[in-house]
């Protein structure tokens, strides 16, 4: 018999703890488009995860249950809401399963690789729940241009957060 589901938001089904996904990593990637998952990450997104297009022109990398809720969340939206139908067609029509290989390095479809940009220079970020991977001067302009308005949006970000 399965374990029931957690409530709690830090843990996922199964009573395992969420991923927490951090830092900034900077690997290459190869000729043959595969790129070395970061070694902290890779215990995190499991054999099993999932590229789809993100947003900002980055591409998401979600361990299979993060990207199942998402998913499941998208879904269960209005299908008579025109944005909702052109959201999920967009994000499940560029979404691909992978695992990482013996060398923990995963291929990063070309079509993924062309809708991010990404060339042989990239930076991985670690989002929470997810990882990003974006072309390194989108990212560096990225942010570049929202630190500076870091520290006022904070209260409206974080407004029942104590620190």
């Amino acid at each position: 018999m399965a374990a029931p589901a957690t409530s709690n938001p830090a843990m996922a089904p199964m009573g395992q703890p969420e991923p927490l996904l951090l830092g900034t990593y900077t690997p290459k990637i190869d000729k043959k488009g595969r790129m070395a998952l970061p070694a902290k990450m890779r215990a995190q997104l499991g054999e099993g995860m999932v590229m789809a297009r993100g947003q900002e022109k980055c591409v998401y990398l979600l361990p299979q249950t993060e990207f199942r809720r998402i998913a499941s969340r998208i879904q269960r939206a209005s299908m008579g809401n025109k944005a909702t139908r052109s959201y999920l067609r967009v994000f499940l029509s560029g979404a691909v399963e992978g695992e990482p290989d013996k060398q923990g390095r995963v291929l990063v479809p070309q079509t993924l690789r062309s809708y991010a940009g990404l060339g042989d220079d990239i930076v991985v970020i670690g989002v929470g729940t997810r990882a990003e991977i974006w072309n390194k001067e989108s990212w560096d302009a990225y942010l570049a241009a929202q630190e500076e308005g870091y520290s006022d949006i904070a209260d409206d970000v974080l407004p029942a957060v104590e620190w």
